[in-house]
């Protein structure tokens, strides 16, 4: 570790945006989550109060509406905690900047959110004068769940359209009707704890009456509002209008 603010995360989202700034070195707590080699304090709904105080953190950070009750108890313990809640893309984005502010390292989430736009800038560049495909996205399968928040807005990033629900909602449960009528072009199975380990097969196994493309992303890529979610709209792009041009 280096000097600077004792950090504990408990939402994977901070871990990977803290990892992307550089700034995993200030991290000594995270959850069974998340992806980083430090003390765990528990799951990212049930962390231990009693393990996360013992680690004596300086900043504690949370993400998301389902972590406003453990914010809430952890400001009443005395905790620092710094919680984002982004529903967009540029939500997401800014929630880097606002980690960096609360970990002593502006500079490296301003840089963060800057390397974030260049990026989607050249997909933007990539798919302009392309036809946009329509894409299904399914967050979750048991019942069938169209993505919400963040992933229409990438979906639009990456050059497809997205008619099941608005940027900013709530992922909403589809019924195979409204699949249907849609028409997509792509399906994408994204399905939230399950990494890559979701058989493309499932749709078909429904019975549903479609002529699209699976595709099977690690949940990852478009679940977590992080630098993550700009990978993800790298790798739609490209599924969905082929291997996007390196920049120069």
């Amino acid at each position: 570790m280096t000097d600077g603010p004792r950090v504990v995360s408990l939402a994977p989202s901070a871990t990977a945006t803290l990892g992307a700034m550089d700034a995993a070195d200030l991290v000594v707590g995270v959850t069974t989550h998340c992806d980083l080699d430090r003390s765990v304090v528990g799951g990212w709904l049930n962390p231990d109060v009693d393990r996360l105080a013992d680690l004596d953190p300086d900043v504690v950070c949370t993400c998301d509406d389902l972590q406003r009750e453990i914010r809430d108890d952890l400001d009443d313990e005395g905790f620092d905690v710094v919680h984002t809640e982004p529903t967009t893309l540029d939500e997401t984005l800014d929630s880097f900047e606002t980690l960096g502010e609360a970990v002593g390292r502006p500079d490296a989430g301003e840089r963060l959110v800057a390397d974030a736009r260049r990026r989607l800038d050249r997909v933007a560049s990539h798919v302009e004068d392309r036809g946009r495909p329509v894409v299904y996205c399914e967050e979750w399968s048991d019942p069938p769940m169209a993505a919400g928040n963040w992933v229409p807005d990438a979906v639009e990033a990456a050059g497809g359209n997205y008619p099941f629900v608005d940027a900013g909602e709530r992922s909403r449960e589809v019924s195979a009707s409204t699949v249907a009528a849609a028409d997509p072009d792509h399906i994408v199975l994204h399905i939230c704890g399950h990494g890559q380990r979701v058989d493309p097969e499932r749709v078909e196994s429904r019975g549903w009456d479609l002529d699209a493309d699976v595709h099977v992303l690690d949940d990852s890529l478009l679940n977590q509002p992080s630098p993550r979610l700009v990978d993800g709209i790298e790798t739609l792009a490209e599924r969905l209008h082929g291997v996007i041009p390196t920049a120069r």
